[in-house]
């Protein structure tokens, strides 16, 4: 496991934040006329690879997704 992921795990069980979800899908999908969900802030590749991508690569979109302000839940 990447050493930064590593330690950003051991600071979320340091400080008792609850772990992520498996995925930043939201159910709110909407990709009209461009490439970037409106849900959850992830491209169409993204969303597409989500699947197969290694903890690594998936922490990296959660890093920038969440500096973009997703996900965004409705409520």
């Amino acid at each position: 496991m990447n050493e930064s992921i590593l330690q950003v795990s051991l600071n979320a069980q340091q400080t008792n934040v609850p772990p992520r979800a498996d995925t930043p899908c939201v159910a709110v999908c909407s990709t009209t006329f461009d490439e970037i969900c409106r849900g959850c802030g992830r491209t169409v590749v993204e969303v597409a690879t989500w699947v197969v991508m290694d903890e690594a690569e998936k922490e990296l979109v959660w890093q920038r997704i969440l500096s973009q302000g997703y996900p965004r839940r409705n409520g």
